[in-house]
């Protein structure tokens, strides 16, 4: 393959096209209660937001690379289509084993600031469900909630070769091909839920880029409560658990 299109693209538009108003992303902490749901379009108008942010605030540009230190999580979702969809690079550490250029961005929870101390531009998420933001963050540093919401909500694709790097030195068109064939059991019908994190490459594309990859929906759950899991099953409509 040798396509111009971006990761975002490639993953996203054949839901967009099938299936734009469905659930595509439900986010649980069954530690706080919090339920999110977004469909295909709602995501992708934070995606768009973060997307412009990176290009417009940061002034990040394809074949820039941006350090996600993120858990399984809704806005984790926005931050690495984001990114994708601006030609920018994801990598999962602060120091990358495959060598290249330092991360421009690092895109973390407050937990996690201190890994990220040596990249120049640092954009931190509360994770909040209501978009508060970090409280006492240090002025050098960027909120994500806070920053991101002034955006605007459409964007222009950054057209790239499938050959640009996108995942931690693996090439679109690898990243693509290698989520397809992770999941080939799962189909456009298919509602999956996880509690999987993504902390790694592979975990983040079997947990995440393979369900997107084949269609599905996701229902990511953190913190999970065993006693709900069947109710939730049923009120999910839930097909696949991983």
């Amino acid at each position: 393959m040798t396509a111009s299109r971006t990761l975002t693209d490639l993953l996203i538009d054949p839901i967009l096209a099938a299936s734009p108003a469905n659930p595509l992303v439900t986010y649980y902490d069954d530690a706080t209660g919090e339920r999110v749901e977004l469909s295909a379009i709602t995501l992708m108008n934070w995606v768009a937001k973060t997307a412009n942010m990176l290009r417009d605030e940061f002034g990040l540009a394809a074949g820039d690379r941006v350090c996600v230190l993120m858990p399984a999580h809704w806005q984790t979702v926005a931050v690495l289509l984001g990114a994708w969809w601006n030609g920018c690079e994801v990598v999962l550490e602060a120091d990358p084993a495959n060598g290249g250029p330092t991360a421009r961005l690092a895109v973390v929870t407050a937990e996690r600031m201190d890994e990220v101390q040596d990249i120049d531009e640092i954009a931190v998420c509360s994770l909040d469900a209501f978009g508060r933001a970090v409280p006492d963050l240090p002025p050098t540093m960027t909120d994500y909630a806070s920053t991101v919401r002034i955006h605007g909500d459409h964007f222009s694709s950054t057209r790239i070769s499938g050959a640009a790097p996108a995942l931690d030195g693996r090439s679109i068109t690898e990243v693509l091909e290698v989520a397809r064939a992770a999941r080939v059991d799962l189909g456009p019908s298919d509602r999956v839920l996880s509690q999987r994190n993504w902390n790694t490459v592979d975990k983040l594309v079997d947990g995440l880029l393979a369900v997107l990859a084949a269609g599905s929906s996701l229902v990511q759950v953190a913190n999970m409560d065993p006693s709900a899991l069947e109710r939730r099953m049923t009120s999910e409509k839930v097909t696949r658990q991983l």
